[in-house]
């Protein structure tokens, strides 16, 4: 396969929020690349890919030729194994983690695919803009770090100056620095970060040689942060990023994690126990 057409792999990690799934079903349908698999794991009380408006959704992705799996859950084990059932589905050189409540703009994919080809870096990310909070300006949260050369690895933890880049991504902090400084989608620039949620664009093999996500088993079912420690875990072997414009949007849906006592971070090393060696 060409590099113009090759495959990634969409994965959708969902819980009770089947309209919100079918939005961010549709902006992925929507995507400009041509060649995108779609990966739903439902851990939702009823079957969400059952209901009417995903229902629709699914029936139009595959019949206008996007392919589409869809797993059903249950028991709940967490987010963290979740993720790591999902990164096991894989079977493309890039894989797109989304969040079941965002709305992605339509060339978002390939912008995300640009910048990682050219960086060969871990991970590049689509910071969530909070559209509820436009105006509500944030000074002392507005600050960016850009990459003037190559995205290179950092590490990252709680208590560090790096660290406080995360403010960047809350409310519609980076949505006011595009505005201030005339951000242009036809010219991605790559910023510093200590993490990204919602919506990541990851190198698979370098994802799974920084252990992925199988620290789930040392997780407790109810816990948080599990996409942020997999993020740092890549981060400090090969580098990661965010675009800028971004082209993700929140829909800003009530938390379906709401226990957040154990926070993976905080509670677990940097460096996966073993190293799973360099990707080839």
């Amino acid at each position: 396969m060409s590099a113009a057409a090759e495959l990634v792999d969409a994965l959708v990690p969902t819980r009770n929020r089947p309209a919100a799934l079918a939005v961010t079903l549709a902006t992925l349908g929507s995507q400009d690349w041509p060649q995108l698999r779609i990966v739903v794991a439902d851990q939702s009380d009823d079957d969400a890919c059952a209901r009417g408006e995903v229902l629709a959704v699914l029936r139009w992705l595959r019949a206008t030729g996007r392919v589409v799996d869809t797993f059903r859950r249950l028991p709940a084990r967490g987010m963290a194994e979740q993720r790591a059932f999902l990164l096991d589905q894989v079977r493309t050189r890039y894989c797109l983690f989304v969040d079941d409540d965002v709305i992605l703009d339509p060339d978002l994919v390939t912008r995300l695919l640009a910048v990682i080809r050219a960086e060969r870096c871990g991970f590049v990310g689509s910071a969530l803009h909070g559209l509820s909070y436009l105006g509500r300006q944030r000074p002392a949260q507005e600050t960016i770090a850009f990459w003037n050369g190559p995205v290179r690895p950092e590490t990252v933890r709680p208590g560090t100056a790096a660290w406080e880049r995360h403010h960047l991504h809350s409310a519609a902090n980076l949505f006011h620095v595009q505005a201030r400084l005339g951000a242009n989608r036809a010219s991605t620039r790559r910023y510093k970060v200590a993490w990204v949620g919602g919506c990541v664009l990851f190198d698979t093999a370098m994802l799974r040689a920084a252990g992925g996500f199988d620290f789930w088993r040392q997780l407790p079912p109810r816990h948080c942060g599990e996409d942020v420690l997999a993020q740092q875990r890549v981060m400090a072997r090969y580098g990661g990023c965010a675009i800028f414009p971004s082209g993700a949007y929140h829909m800003e849906l009530p938390t379906t994690v709401p226990e957040r006592a154990v926070d993976a971070p905080y509670v677990l090393p940097l460096a996966p126990p073993e190293d799973a060696g360099m990707p080839g």
